[in-house]
């Protein structure tokens, strides 16, 4: 029988990853410890680093079908410390919750599937399929030399991936209450509307760029881009920012430029909503230059081996059935889906994720650690 009295095996893991300051792209020395875990059931260990971004892909056995667990050991800046009630850096249990930089995003989720991993090797020690980590430290920057790379990677040597679960923290209201079996599209614009310079009380002689793009961005705010579908919402089109003129009251700038960004469903692809967007300025009259910049197209793994699994597999350790959900920002999962046709995520409460005192519940801990590990015996046992 395992001893009460001794700490849970994730808790201490969790704890000795937080305590690297692990600030984007610096993975500092997480992967190893994570590497060194993994060695001794028997992984092979392969170090990717592309730039300055450190990845690590592992992998135990040789035949299919390839569960990968996937995350990032990289965390968003602590913000002001002071406002902290104990160092970002240095773990603190309160109240029953976990307290530091990366409790929740996502370092408990990195222990839970090394634990979970752990757990199920000693089980199963000539389980079907393989298992592997796909790890980077470049979720929270600009994921240019992470996950995508390390994809990239991968496919060119011709391995495949079969399931894929990210360890983002999904759960919204309790533990256990939401599946991310998919993500919206990011697609971003910059538009910059030309008009021509002059005195203010001179109109006749120059064109406000903020008079002509009114019209049009009172259309684009009013126009509805697609009513969603079973497994998303609507696309939405915001306006981040907005910038015109010189400073000064009596000069009609020359120039209004505007940021602003689609989060799109599987209903619209971004060169649809490219052309739906810049048919609405010319029809107006515009005149403008636009730069584009997709993030990522959407994703969605509809019900299937995975989906079955994961909810069977929590629903079993919480008692609670979780729901399927797209919403949210975007994560690595939508590197992943392009090669690997079943994605989910699941974790632990996103309430504080990026937030001063960030925090995890403790006892969620070895619930999150088990629910991985039923999906891997339903999965590859």
């Amino acid at each position: 029988m395992p001893d009460p009295t001794a700490a849970d095996p994730t808790l201490e893991l969790t704890q000795q990853l937080m305590r690297q300051a692990s600030v984007t792209p610096d993975d500092a020395n997480c992967q190893k410890m994570m590497a060194d875990r993994l060695s001794q059931l028997g992984f092979h260990i392969e170090p990717m680093r592309f730039g300055d971004v450190d990845n690590l892909w592992a992998r135990r056995g040789t035949s299919g079908p390839v569960l990968v667990f996937a995350g990032h050991t990289d965390v968003v800046p602590t913000g002001p410390l002071e406002r902290w009630h104990s160092d970002p850096f240095a773990p603190a249990i309160r109240d029953g919750h976990l307290f530091g930089r990366g409790a929740a995003d996502m370092k408990a989720s990195l222990a839970a599937f090394i634990t979970a991993t752990e757990a199920f090797v000693a089980d199963h020690p000539n389980h079907k399929g393989s298992i592997a980590f796909l790890i980077t430290s470049d979720e929270e920057g600009p994921a240019k030399d992470g996950t995508v790379k390390v994809i990239e990677a991968l496919t060119e040597r011709g391995e495949t991936l079969d399931y894929c679960i990210v360890g983002e923290p999904t759960s919204s209201e309790q533990f256990g209450d939401m599946i991310k079996n998919g993500r919206r599209g990011s697609l971003s614009g910059h538009l910059t509307v030309h008009g021509v310079q002059g005195h203010i009380a001179y109109p006749h002689l120059a064109r406000n760029p903020i008079h002509m793009l009114a019209p049009a961005l009172a259309e684009l705010t009013e126009t509805e881009w697609d009513h969603g579908n079973e497994y998303f919402p609507p696309t939405t089109w915001q306006v981040s920012n907005m910038h015109s003129g010189t400073g000064a009251t009596n000069v009609i700038p020359g120039t209004v430029e505007v940021l602003f960004n689609f989060r799109f469903s599987t209903e619209n692809t971004a060169d649809t909503l490219k052309e739906k967007l810049e048919g609405i300025l010319q029809r107006h009259g515009v005149e403008y230059d636009l730069e584009w910049s997709l993030s990522g197209e959407p994703y969605l793994t509809g019900t299937g081996d995975l989906v079955d699994a994961m909810q069977a597999a929590i629903e079993e350790e919480t008692g609670v059935r979780p729901v399927l959900s797209t919403t949210g920002g975007t994560s690595d999962g939508r590197f992943i889906a392009k090669h690997c046709a079943q994605v989910i995520e699941f974790g632990p409460l996103n309430a504080t994720i990026h937030k001063l005192n960030e925090c995890v519940a403790v006892d969620h801990l070895p619930k999150l650690s088990g629910v991985y590990r039923r999906a891997l015996e339903k999965l590859i046992a």
